[in-house]
């Protein structure tokens, strides 16, 4: 360690003496390759990074902490996408994908190999406009059956791992396809038929898994409901979703204890048959598992238009009800072809993305894992513990996905070290905006092999709009491209586009495969499209709400949400829920829910103003009391995964003319007490 620490600081005598952009991300190259497996602590690594890049120009760019090597490049999948049509760099391929829209998602849907018992007449049709285009108009698919191309049934599928228990569970294709198969017979044998929606309130299991396709491949919607939520809000999704059925289990372990789910499934099923998988006390209306599934015998996926409803999943709004987000049999397409570019999923690799069915996330892991032949890696307990890199590493996970916040609890309770995760070749985020110095430390576990590929997009974007790629260098918590297929453009206030080093709001250039095109609950018009102003030479823009910030040589920064909606532990959730759960408080009157990032960039926090009904002064609970009331209002109601971090107490909220709550102003306020 002593000879490595020497040599570092020999390294570091030949930085610049002038902030030379190209000699900076060379002497970074040297010093990575030196402080991996040097055993150092990651404070030294922060020491030799700042030191390297100090006095960088803001013309120059972020400071690139990764570049790839020949055989990154030549691996890729979009090396094999670039070569098939043609050009010379990633650049003109993008360009490529969005000036003949047509032929990239044509490319991609071979790629992928979505079949079935009908070709397309054509690739697009948009005589009804850019809102509502026809993709593969006279198609007839199911977009399960893309789990299930791979020839060699003995293949691993699923491999999972418990939080507690030592040893994995290693599922096949062919294991996965069968359990699949019996659910499908089960859910005609009961009779539900295409069209219908069967709800799933369960954590991301084997089983999941495999109900989920089943599901889908029998012509049926899933409606997508995440474990953490309260009774009332499952049944709010129930309603939205028409289910006809819901699927849950008796319980799960995670963070130590034994979370019990079948009460809760019961509570909000109402008139909806509630199915439970595992050990539980069943109400005379339960139906159990064993008694559910089918016949051991193959089960012929049910062909539909592509524009058939297969999920349905939920984003918060601005009004309080979460919009109803039909996904088609078409969205799968982009999950999958996102995770085959942009992560560069190969059917060697092992995925693993902690996450949940409810979340968008969970349905486009199965796709973007199972649909490219990987592995996909499934941990049931908390994360943020030992036991999940234990897991990763007994598991050979690959390529790993985050949300930010996870990464920072890894960093600030000392979970892992560098070099901790030496077969991840591919890092990649989603969720929240993250922060340069966290992701600086989540290279270091790889050693500075692996890239962390920024990932932003949503439910209404089957994917991602914003990311990275394998191809070009890696700045920490940093975007390198538009996706692949899709456009945006970020505009300031007056509508004009945002030159480099300046802030905006993204509008995406539509039409693309992924992107909603109705809504169960809303005006989709109205959410998406009302109002929005023009792009460049008069295009239809699409609103979806992300601020960003437009750096120097073509990378960007997401600076979290333009409207009153914030992403709390990677779950976006409207403001107006939550203070519509807390001004049930007695003692509130009123409160703004306000999402704040910490210094330095990063993860949304949840900051409470409250104006108290008797006043500050007069017997209203103290701050610290107050901020574990509405904690626990917001634990029981809304979801235990948003946490407060600060509840600030006010005589009045500052408004418009029109009487609307000027959040824009609290959180300025609050960053200025800070000293942001």
């Amino acid at each position: 360690m002593t000879l490595r620490t020497e040599s570092l600081d020999e390294l570091l005598q030949r930085a610049p003496s002038s902030p030379d952009a190209a000699a900076q991300d060379a002497l970074w190259g040297d010093a990575r390759r030196l402080l991996a497996g040097s055993g150092l602590p990651f404070e030294r690594h922060l020491e030799v990074y700042r030191a390297v890049f100090s006095g960088r120009r803001e013309e120059d760019g972020p400071p690139v902490a990764w570049m790839p090597d020949e055989r990154t490049v030549a691996d890729a999948n979009l090396t094999e996408l670039r070569k098939h049509v043609g050009l010379d760099d990633y650049a003109a391929v993008h360009a490529w994908s969005v000036s003949d829209r047509p032929a990239y998602w044509d490319v991609a849907l071979h790629r992928i190999g979505l079949t079935g018992s009908r070709r397309p007449d054509v690739v697009l049709d948009e005589s009804r406009g850019v809102e509502d285009p026809a993709w593969f108009p006279g198609a007839k698919w199911n977009a399960a059956s893309m789990a299930f191309r791979i020839e060699d049934k003995d293949r691993t599928a699923i491999v999972a791992g418990e939080e507690g228990q030592k040893g994995l569970r290693r599922v096949t294709y062919g294991e996965l396809m069968a359990l699949a198969d019996r659910f499908s017979h089960g859910l005609r044998a009961r009779g539900l038929v295409a069209g219908d929606a069967v709800a799933l309130y369960m954590p991301m299991t084997v089983e999941c898994v495999a109900l989920y396709l089943g599901v889908v491949q029998a012509g049926m919607a899933v409606v997508s409901i995440a474990d953490s939520f309260a009774p009332a809000e499952v049944a709010t999704r129930l309603r939205l979703g028409d289910a006809k059925l819901l699927v849950t289990v008796d319980g799960y372990r995670r963070g130590g204890r034994y979370v019990k789910l079948a009460p809760k499934a019961r509570e909000a099923a109402g008139d909806v048959p509630v199915l439970v998988i595992g050990r539980a006390e069943p109400s005379p209306r339960d139906t159990l598992w064993e008694d559910f599934l089918g016949p051991e015998r193959p089960f012929d996926p049910v062909d539909v238009d592509p524009d058939h409803t297969s999920n349905i999943l939920f984003s918060s709004g601005t009004t309080g009800e979460p919009k109803a987000i039909p996904w088609t049999h078409l969205t799968p397409l982009k999950a999958a072809a996102d995770a085959h570019y942009h992560q560069d999923v190969h059917p060697d690799d092992v995925v693993a993305w902690p996450t949940n069915i409810g979340w968008m996330m969970g349905p486009w892991l199965i796709y973007a894992s199972l649909a490219n032949r990987a592995a996909m890696a499934l941990y049931h307990g908390a994360p943020t513990g030992d036991g999940f890199l234990r897991f990763c590493r007994e598991a050979g996970v690959t390529v790993l996905g985050l949300v930010p916040s996870l990464v920072r609890a890894w960093r600030q309770q000392g979970t892992a070290a560098p070099d901790d995760l030496p077969r991840i070749r591919v890092f990649s985020s989603t969720g929240e905006a993250s922060n340069a110095e966290d992701y600086l430390y989540l290279m270091s576990l790889a050693g500075y092999r692996a890239p962390v590929i920024e990932y932003c997009g949503g439910t209404e974007v089957g994917g991602g709009h914003l990311t990275g790629t394998v191809v070009q260098p890696a700045s920490p918590a940093t975007f390198t491209t538009p996706a692949l297929g899709i456009d945006f453009v970020v505009l300031d206030e007056a509508g004009r586009p945002v030159p480099p080093g300046g802030h905006g709001e993204l509008f995406l250039v539509p039409p693309s495969v992924g992107l909603s095109q109705r809504l169960l609950n809303r005006d989709h018009h109205a959410e998406y499209y009302a109002d929005c102003p023009k792009g460049p030479r008069g295009v239809t823009l699409r609103r979806h709400g992300d601020q960003v910030q437009v750096l120097h040589k073509g990378f960007y920064t997401a600076q979290g949400r333009a409207d009153d909606t914030m992403n709390l532990g990677g779950i976006k959730v409207a403001s107006v829920e939550l203070e519509r759960t807390m001004d049930a408080h007695p003692a509130v009157r009123e409160t703004a829910a306000v999402a704040v990032p910490e210094r330095g960039g990063g993860a949304d926090r949840l900051i409470v103003f409250a104006v108290l009904e008797k006043g500050p002064d007069a017997g209203s609970p103290a701050p610290a009391d107050l901020k574990a009331e509405l904690q626990h209002r917001i634990r029981d109601r809304l979801n235990p995964l948003f946490r407060i971090h600060d509840v600030v107490v006010r005589d009045n909220l500052p408004r418009t003319a029109s009487n609307k709550v000027m959040r824009r102003v609290l959180r300025k306020e609050y960053e200025e007490a800070e000293g942001h």
